[in-house]
């Protein structure tokens, strides 16, 4: 969870008061593990080496065998998701020994393994190939997303999309970076249209598309989102003002919202409280490059829930 900024939007029209969050919270009761010892590099050079070992010798070169369906025919696994997250796991335990992975090809299998975002372990987030869909078609908007976290607390995280030469980090406390810039998310122009990415119609829900469909309104251009994790860094780059999504798995949200929050975003679901990774959040939440727009998108999915 991400610390809890009150906040009364006075001019806003919806006259909701939300719970945003805008900096990484405090150090929960059980403290944060000492990450010291932890070579932050180390865990870079294992997730670009994942993908160069089983995600980008497969980009555009899958074979029929290479692509399966989970949940329907928009929901695919392929056999780099699964290896990526197999080399990543075993790679990341070896640098935090104690330390567990919640993948998501591992909790498909398993819904158990999400336990453990509520134990006392310091937790690796995974999503070998955020953006499975874009990765089938050929499609470079795809991403490895890890985070590190312990007891819901976002500690690191790190977006990396090899087919775009893309790598974005983020560490609790110590900023957003891109490619070795920092990242600064800054304000929407006054008066300008908003550019909110939202969660695709293929992925949702009558009513979830019914409660969407309030951002089609003056102001606002929403359109569905490719690779969540893609999103969130156009986020914390500038590029777009906000996300409203209609879906809670931690692996495609907790990189991003590190990244976010880092590069000076804001974020909060539409019961006005803190996006959870560990699940139980009121749905849709979003995440923008300011309170202020993350107030405006949640008045409004508010009205309409």
């Amino acid at each position: 969870m991400i610390e809890a900024l009150r906040t009364q939007d006075s001019g806003d029209t919806t006259n909701i008061t939300e719970d945003l969050a805008t900096t990484p919270a405090a150090p929960p009761v059980n403290p944060s593990p000492d990450l010291s010892a932890l070579d932050l590099a180390a865990v870079e050079d294992a997730i670009r080496q994942a993908a160069a070992d089983e995600i980008m010798p497969r980009f555009r070169q899958l074979a029929a065998d290479d692509i399966v369906e989970k949940n329907g025919p928009h929901d695919l696994v392929t056999t780099a998701d699964r290896r990526a997250e197999e080399q990543l796991t075993a790679a990341l335990t070896a640098l935090l020994p104690g330390s567990r992975v919640v993948g998501e090809e591992a909790v498909h299998a398993d819904p158990a393994v999400l336990d453990a975002l509520r134990g006392d372990a310091p937790v690796w987030i995974v999503d070998p190939v955020d953006g499975t869909r874009q990765f089938v078609h050929g499609d470079p908007g795809f991403a490895t997303l890890v985070t590190l976290a312990h007891r819901g607390e976002l500690l690191a995280s790190w977006t990396y999309a090899p087919a775009l030469g893309l790598m974005a980090t983020a560490r609790r406390g110590a900023g957003a970076w891109l490619n070795g810039a920092r990242l600064t998310a800054g304000h929407p122009a006054a008066g300008a249209v908003l550019d909110v990415a939202t969660s695709h119609h293929d992925f949702t829900s009558d009513d979830e598309k019914r409660v969407l469909a309030a951002l089609d309104t003056g102001g606002i251009a929403p359109r569905p989102c490719g690779s969540a994790g893609l999103e969130y860094l156009h986020i914390a780059q500038g590029r777009i003002d906000a996300t409203a999504f209609s879906w809670e798995n931690a692996w495609d949200h907790a990189a991003g919202l590190l990244l976010v929050h880092e590069a000076g975003g804001a974020s909060g679901t539409v019961a006005g409280r803190p996006f959870r990774i560990e699940g139980g959040n009121a749905l849709p939440f979003t995440a923008a490059r300011d309170a202020e727009t993350a107030r405006r998108i949640l008045g409004l999915l508010a009205a309409a829930n």
